[in-house]
């Protein structure tokens, strides 16, 4: 037992029975690929709800099935969760994912029976890996221009289109008996902030935010097992707190007005709207009271994890947290386990084609020169967001695997000498093609693409995220996505 278990079973002793059901109410990230820190086996032991794993939990496919078998060894209830969206977020590359477009290029398809065949593969996998808790799909509507952090992961910006979508989604995932969460409730699509780093505010008014909670409606109507809590400030419905501390967001809005009744879990407590503003530990305690079920504690230091825990224990034993709160929250937890937390020991074939099929039906292009060979492609895209972003897709590879002499520059970052640059690949004399991806947010993309465009008026412009005014879109840069822009620039 460490110092700060020690210190928490002298302070905060409860029942042997509560202090399981607090710690069902928490969700831990931790650090390894082949062995269960012992720490994390204490809670696990105690009574903890749920794990999520990332890529720093993956090396592949074999290795982390070993894992999850060994997580449930120590507790059979024990749920495994992963953020599994698709598209360039994810953390399965390694252990063989089936690549699949982000959101919004399926709401450009908009066909619900290809929307579940992706959702089906990506379930499939999970269940062969032992994973049966996904935290997808994204709920929020894609529709303020400036947003950082939700756009292609979105749907889009039509209610009616992403609430058929989730459905097809939902139903998709749980048949493979995997448990989806639609987050993030009750929207971040209406921020120019990302709550990873700070706090994140939609200024909107009562009326308009009505219209995000449409697909919200549409996942609850469809069974969707979870759902999960922004970090963002609803002046319209709370002025004082995020939907994730807010028991009238939480409360009012989502378990009595619109019915749901299954597990709402917290986004990450130590993202730095929580963590700055309240603190990891103050979170926890706060958002259980405002109706969270579970709130998630990602980062691999379980001493975090412990000072939560320790929070929640402490305010149960001072009556700041009533006991009928958390017993309520664990019952819901229970529910959730006995339905999911078993994997299966066999998965059916999924389709494995289906998210080529998809991502080649949402390329958007105007009519473009003959296919060249040996083009030279400038990719710009942004620095891999180290909560989600698996990283090293690019278009340059998916290309030269069509017409091996295509040569070209991935950048994540502005140059050190941008001229310098420039003048290098007009020197290549090549056909040029300019990718960017969400260049309104990155000026360095702007730059160099208008510096490239101006002394190359035949540069072919692409764009990988949202649509910019390129010759080609392709609604996002999961690898699919960039494969199929590779073919259309090659006609292969």
């Amino acid at each position: 037992m460490t110092h700060a278990e020690r210190t928490s079973a002298a302070v905060t002793a409860l029942p042997a029975d509560l202090d399981e059901a607090a710690h069902r109410c928490l969700v831990a990230g931790f650090d390894g690929t082949t062995t269960v820190p012992h720490t994390l086996k204490r809670l696990i032991d105690r009574g903890l709800g749920g794990v999520i794993l990332f890529t720093r939990n993956v090396r592949d496919a074999d290795q982390v099935r070993r894992l999850t078998d060994e997580l449930r060894a120590l507790r059979p209830d024990l749920l495994v969760a992963i953020d599994n969206e698709g598209g360039d977020i994810g953390h399965l590359v390694s252990a063989g994912a089936p690549d699949v477009p982000g959101s919004y290029a399926l709401g450009v398809v908009d066909d619900t029976a290809l929307t579940a065949r992706c959702a089906d593969a990506l379930a499939g996998h999970l269940s062969t890996l032992g994973i049966t808790a996904s935290y997808a799909p994204v709920a929020d509507l894609q529709h303020q221009p400036r947003n950082p952090i939700v756009r292609t992961r979105s749907f889009g910006a039509d209610p009616d289109l992403a609430a058929r979508h989730l459905r097809a989604w939902i139903t998709a995932t749980d048949i493979r008996g995997i448990a989806s969460c639609a987050k993030h409730f009750p929207g971040h699509g209406g921020t120019i902030t990302d709550s990873h780093h700070g706090i994140a505010i939609d200024p909107r008014p009562h009326d308009e935010l009505l219209v995000d909670l449409a697909p919200f409606r549409a996942a609850i109507a469809a069974g969707v097992p979870m759902l999960m809590s922004a970090h963002v400030v609803f002046p319209a419905l709370d002025a004082n707190r995020p939907a994730t501390l807010s028991r009238r967001i939480l409360g009012d809005l989502l378990r009595l007005e619109l019915g749901f009744d299954g597990v709402l879990v917290s986004d990450a407590l130590e993202m730095k709207a929580i963590a700055d503003a309240y603190g990891e530990a103050a979170g926890a305690r706060i958002a259980l009271a405002a109706g969270a079920d579970q709130v998630i504690v990602a980062v691999p230091d379980l001493d975090v994890t412990l000072g939560c825990r320790d929070a929640v224990l402490d305010a149960l034993h001072s009556g700041v947290l009533p006991e009928d709160r958390v017993w309520e929250a664990a019952g819901r937890v229970r529910r959730l386990a006995e339905r999911y937390a078993t994997p299966c020991r066999t998965a059916a074939a999924w389709d494995a084609d289906a998210g080529l099929e998809a991502a080649r039906r949402a390329v958007r292009t105007r009519i473009l020169p003959p296919p060249p060979r040996g083009a030279h492609v400038v990719d710009l895209f942004p620095a891999p967001h180290p909560a989600l972003n698996w990283g090293g897709e690019d278009l340059l590879t998916e290309l030269r695997a069509i017409d091996p002499t295509a040569t070209g520059t991935a950048l994540n970052a502005e140059p050190a000498d941008p001229a310098a640059l420039v003048d290098g690949i007009l020197r290549t004399g090549a056909p040029l093609v300019v990718a960017t991806s969400d260049a309104g947010l990155h000026p360095w993309q702007a730059r160099l693409r208008d510096t490239l465009a101006a002394r190359r008026p035949d540069a072919v412009l692409v764009d990988t995220g949202l649509p910019e005014g390129g010759a080609l879109c392709s609604y996002g840069r999961g690898r699919v996505n960039l494969r199929a822009v590779a073919e259309v620039l090659t006609g292969g």
